[in-house]
């Protein structure tokens, strides 16, 4: 399997691939928002940044998946953001379903002065919602609670990948 894993990340399918679950993700957040009129909060947004570096690194990986160095930038990249991603999607459903007494969440998001991606782009990365505010569910399972499964399945792939480098495949990838 690993062998198929490093064959694959060598290929600019598997990487299509993987941009295009982000940019479905994505449209999806953005449907919610102003298709159904549900209220990001900072977590959100954030998450919504963490599934945008997934975006970057299969970019990345896309244009010279035969170039190691770039391939396994490209596998970081996506590994960190899935990673933040996680751990954003695991504290907001923490607030949602067993908050601590410290517990809070932002009412604005806090982008560098640099990277005022809230102002250049507010559509997308304005958050108005409550952290802890549970707005919709799927077989009875919440938004957090998906998340927290997108970013772990994202999590799980890319660390196979990554492992998977250490495996050499001389076939021509695809």
């Amino acid at each position: 399997m690993l062998l198929l894993l490093n064959h694959y990340s060598k290929g600019k399918c598997a990487w299509f691939l993987l941009l295009l679950s982000t940019v479905i993700f994505e449209s999806i957040a953005l449907y919610f928002q102003h298709g159904l009129g549900l209220a990001p909060c900072t977590l959100c947004i954030y998450q919504r940044c963490a599934l945008l570096g997934i975006f970057f690194a299969s970019v990345i990986g896309f244009t010279a998946p035969n170039n190691i160095m770039l391939r396994v930038i490209a596998i970081l990249v996506w590994l960190f953001s899935a990673f933040k991603g996680f751990n954003l999607a695991t504290f907001q459903a923490q607030l949602q379903f067993e908050p601590k007494l410290g517990d809070t969440c932002s009412i604005n998001v806090q982008f560098p002065s640099w990277l005022s991606l809230n102002e250049w782009f507010p559509g997308m990365f304005n958050a108005y919602g409550t952290c802890a505010e549970k707005q919709w569910s799927f077989l009875t399972i919440e938004m957090s609670q998906w998340m927290i499964i997108i970013f772990a399945c994202y999590l799980i792939v890319g660390l196979a990948v990554l492992i998977s480098q250490l495996f050499s495949s001389n076939k021509k990838a695809i």
